[in-house]
């Protein structure tokens, strides 16, 4: 019922078509990457037509295979596809590839673009993506059943995706997990921008993956032979204990006369004589750009509503299976504790256990899960043999596990928390900016949060990551003061459509009287007030208290502000008359935008027991005062 009818002319046809709209988009726009899509149009013809179950008509479709185009530069091949076969973008959209407002970016991004699963770009963030994905789809299948979720990840990847570190963190989580409906095509096309890959690269590709338990199909000089690669995807597809890569010996800018295999054919190397030449050998007009024969149309479009029925009989949102969550009685007994003393990331990890076992959670640490609050109580490894465990061992792989986040909460169904030591979320960062950029709706739980971590020394004590992490669009950041206002960031990251960044102490503060959950999640709220204040404190995460402390003495107001981006959209109270004083333990870059003054570390730590570090370093209440007078 699936399958159409195959005919090799027509085919011939149908994939020079989209050569063609690989040089021209990228020629109109003076811009783009022209001869990785014209290498790779064999190959994402086959998946288009014989091998991806999807709906044109019907993007939204929560059973369909998802396709990943890793090496996102290549975008054109993804729009000529998803055009040709009848979604909702244009031929106007084709021609207006890279310009403002379009729907076709120089890159693939999700959520701008229908058809797009995830934002590629960044070499080997979309490998990652796929790996959680894949993840994601073992889950639900094993949860939900297979008559509501059956489906494959599909990726192409090339030498820069597999060159980047991340592919190496996340081949190896994905053979461990034994992610069988995983399956990544390899574009070997020994061209990278400074030219031969053989200047920085001499792995045997295939033996690395072999080493890390996948299934290496390696079909060699047959990117132009329809028939293998689609015996290849295929035979794949049949393997449920690996995943799969296979490799594929491809000619960049293939079949030009003059630039097949040439660096340049990597970028904007197509102009109108070089066109002209490849059109000639294709058998096409070289004077009508963009142009798209009707049988072509009429062949693509069939094949993209294949599953049109089955689309719309199978329609199912995962978000009426994702549950529901109530911390109301943890907020009831940290209400309760008023002066007993409890690190946050404790707090942290007492809101996710809350949670776990009513909500479509998966959750775990970089090699850090007991220690970052991600411990999940009686709960069974996620693994092969326990394929929906909510508990996800990432191991020591901080920056794959950001980019895997992203692949479960793009695919849809499941929110993941990621945990790790904050200094360490430089490791992630690439992946935690894409998190933003398409506002994943991920939870990161980053531990150990100042120099209050002490005797491992500078190495270990964040300084700088705070405000960094701030510094991304998109990234909401909470540095709560207690484990009540503990509660309060993770009700607020539940009901937030995007990333949460949740800032924790390793060591325990106490739990303040002052603070307000409800307050707390509007970013900023005064904990403290004087009828006439000689200065306004404002302070985040352990800083509260040592606020409060200096307030119990001296005429000041104090405001808790555990979220810059929340205080910023919500109605901020700044009392600018009078001075006010930002008391943080990081970097003081940023604060002036609130305070006239500042209290902070403009330097890296030092290894000695926490309190000593953070008297030492001025995160102390003589600093306070000498903040006010100066």
């Amino acid at each position: 019922m699936n399958q159409i009818d195959v005919d090799p002319e027509l085919e011939t046809l149908a994939v020079n078509t989209i050569r063609c709209i690989a040089m021209d988009a990228p020629h109109k726009a003076k811009s783009g990457h022209q001869g990785t899509a014209m290498a790779l149009a064999p190959l994402a013809h086959v998946l288009f037509t014989r091998i991806l179950r999807y709906s044109a008509e019907h993007p939204g479709w929560f059973n369909r295979d998802r396709f990943i185009l890793s090496a996102g530069h290549a975008s054109i091949l993804q729009y000529a596809m998803l055009h040709l076969t009848g979604s909702a973008l244009t031929l106007d959209d084709i021609k207006n590839f890279r310009q403002w407002d379009s729907l076709t970016p120089g890159h693939p991004e999700v959520g701008h673009t229908p058809g797009v699963e995830v934002t590629t770009g960044p070499l080997g963030q979309g490998f990652a993506n796929a790996v959680g994905m894949a993840i994601s789809e073992r889950w639900m299948r094993d949860k939900y059943g297979s008559d509501k979720i059956d489906h494959r990840i599909y990726a192409i990847c090339g030498d820069g995706d597999l060159s980047e570190g991340i592919s190496h963190e996340a081949a190896s989580l994905a053979a461990q997990q034994k992610l069988g409906r995983l399956i990544c095509v390899y574009d070997d096309n020994h061209v990278t921008i400074d030219g031969p890959t053989e200047l920085a690269l001499q792995d045997d590709t295939a033996k690395r993956f072999e080493a890390y338990g996948w299934d290496v199909i390696d079909i060699g000089e047959s990117g132009e032979d329809l028939d293998e690669i689609e015996k290849a995807l295929k035979r794949a597809g049949e393997n449920e204990e690996a995943p799969s890569l296979i490799i594929i010996r491809t000619h960049i800018g293939f079949p030009s006369p003059t630039l097949t295999d040439a660096p340049s054919a990597h970028g904007y190397a197509f102009k109108d004589s070089e066109i002209a030449d490849v059109k000639s050998v294709m058998g096409f007009p070289s004077t009508e750009p963009f142009y798209i024969p009707e049988e072509v149309n009429a062949f693509y479009c069939k094949a993209g509503s294949r599953y049109n029925e089955e689309a719309v009989s199978t329609m199912w949102n995962p978000e009426s299976e994702l549950g529901n969550w109530d911390l109301d009685t943890v907020k009831k007994e940290y209400e309760s504790q008023i002066g007993e003393a409890v690190a946050t990331r404790v707090a942290s990890g007492v809101c996710l256990n809350a949670i776990a076992s009513d909500l479509a959670v998966i959750a775990g640490g970089a090699d850090l899960t007991g220690n970052t609050g991600t411990a999940l109580k009686e709960n069974l490894p996620l693994s092969a043999q326990n394929p929906s465990g909510q508990q996800l061992f990432f191991g020591v792989r901080e920056h794959a596990m950001g980019a895997i986040m992203n692949g479960i909460a793009l695919h849809g169904g499941i929110v993941p928390v990621g945990g790790t030591f904050l200094v360490f979320s430089d490791y992630m960062r690439p992946a935690i900016r894409l998190a933003a950029l398409t506002q994943a709706k991920v939870i990161y739980s980053f531990t150990h949060d100042s120099v209050g971590v002490g005797e491992d020394g500078p190495t270990h004590q964040p300084i700088e990551q705070i405000m960094a992490l701030r510094a991304i669009p998109g990234l909401t950041v909470i540095r709560p003061a207690d484990a009540k206002e503990t509660v309060a960031a993770w009700m607020t990251a539940l009901n937030h459509d995007g990333p949460t960044a949740l800032i924790l102490s390793r060591q325990s503060l106490p739990i303040m009287d002052e603070t307000n959950v409800e307050k707390a999640q509007n970013g900023q709220y005064t904990i403290r007030e004087h009828d006439a204040p000689e200065a306004t404190l404002i302070a985040t995460g352990s800083e509260v208290s040592l606020c409060l402390e200096y307030a119990d003495k001296h005429p000041v107001r104090v405001i808790s502000m555990p979220s810059w981006e929340l205080a910023t959209s919500s109605e901020l109270y700044l009392d600018r008359t009078i001075p006010s004083v930002s008391v943080e333990a990081g970097i003081t870059l940023g604060w002036s935008q609130f305070a006239d003054a500042h209290v902070g570390i403009d330097r890296f730590g030092a290894s000695a027991p926490g309190n000593e570090v953070m008297h030492k370093l001025g995160i102390s209440l003589q600093a306070i005062q000498d903040a006010i007078t100066q």
